[in-house]
């Protein structure tokens, strides 16, 4: 099906990344995905929530996407669900462009998690969370606030829990990001075609 992904930090044993990386070397060989020879240690530790469900066999050799996100309450896969959830609720709506839902990987992160700097690197799609209750303007535009005093993305796909007008919060925060942070917001309609 799906996958989430969280990026938050992991506690400090006081053993070292070396051996947080070696240890993620034998779970990977307990799986079988790889063997300790092949297996580079990684550049940003991750740990990954799975759906119980897994992917189709037509979906499971297909590439997936991953998408990061921020501005989420947490980590969790519950939260990481809602995001997931808009993706598949645009698709549903016509945003073909999407693809399958099911293809997305959905990665919650914390802009001051310690691997932030280097996900911003590597990662090319990213997008912010604004929920609808009325903190959520504050919330994300601290979060952008963060994201540009990071040095992180500079463009981003607006994800919410169905808002229906870009009037409002959603227009006003896609201003205060342009004008004072230099951030691009996207914002998507609920159907294409559909004028705001």
């Amino acid at each position: 099906m799906f996958e989430f992904s969280s990026a938050a930090s992991q506690p400090d044993n006081g053993l070292g990344a070396s051996d947080q990386a070696a240890g993620l070397r034998r779970w990977a060989e307990q799986q079988g995905l790889a063997s300790p020879a092949e297996t580079p240690p990684p550049a940003a530790p991750e740990v990954v929530v799975e759906a119980s469900v897994e992917p189709s066999p037509s979906h499971a050799a297909q590439p997936r996407q991953t998408l990061m996100v921020v501005g989420l309450p947490d980590a969790s896969a519950q939260q990481s669900a809602r995001a997931w959830q808009t993706l598949q609720r645009w698709h549903a709506n016509g945003h073909r462009w999407l693809g399958d839902p099911q293809l997305w990987r959905i990665v919650a992160l914390d802009v001051d998690s310690p691997h932030f700097g280097v996900l911003a690197a590597q990662q090319s799609r990213w997008a912010l969370w604004v929920d609808s209750d009325l903190d959520s303007f504050r919330r994300a535009y601290l979060t952008l606030r963060r994201l540009a005093e990071a040095d992180g993305p500079q463009r981003l796909l607006v994800l919410h829990p169905g808002i229906a007008s870009h009037r409002g919060l959603l227009g006003n925060l896609q201003q205060a990001a342009a004008g004072f942070l230099g951030i691009e917001l996207l914002l998507l309609a609920e159907q294409p075609g559909v004028a705001e």
